[in-house]
């Protein structure tokens, strides 16, 4: 499993509460509270219907199945599970084509077109809220409503 490691700055009084929090629940540092709490807070947010922040990387590649069935590798940002790319279910489109599509990466799926990539960040991260119900996996229900009502903003 890849780790990474953070430096936070506290207080010492919060340097304090945060051991005592620590020991109390059982860790071995105030480190892997803290890991822990931030989980927790994130799980909080998501059942909170609140949007979801997601990192976006800026130069990735992925696969996403068009609309005749072809099969190509598309240049754009990713946030898996999901990608977004210039273009639409027909192919790749030329720069400032004003079509831009969200694609979950697990199925090379397009799940919407939109008018920007703004557009499409926003819905990915209403989608990536009601998913971390499901345990990141796609949900049971329907994300139909939520895709619709974000089309209809869109124009």
């Amino acid at each position: 499993m890849k780790t990474a490691s953070f430096t936070v700055r506290a207080t010492e009084k919060q340097s304090l509460r945060w051991k005592r929090a620590a020991d109390a629940e059982g860790h071995r540092s105030a480190g892997t509270w803290l890991a822990e709490a931030a989980d927790r807070h994130l799980d909080a947010v998501a059942r909170a219907g609140r949007p979801l922040p997601l990192v976006w990387n800026r130069f990735g590649h992925f696969k996403v199945c068009l609309m005749d069935g072809q099969e190509i590798e598309a240049p754009g940002r990713t946030s898996p599970p999901f990608g977004i790319y210039r273009g639409n279910a027909m192919g790749l489109g030329p720069e400032g084509c004003g079509r831009h599509s969200l694609v979950f990466l697990p199925d090379a799926r397009i799940l919407a077109t939109m008018g920007t990539e703004r557009h499409c960040k926003a819905l990915a991260s209403e989608l990536a809220r009601v998913w971390v119900r499901w345990g990141g996996r796609e949900p049971g229900e329907d994300p139909g409503p939520v895709l619709e009502r974000f089309q209809r903003e869109d124009f």
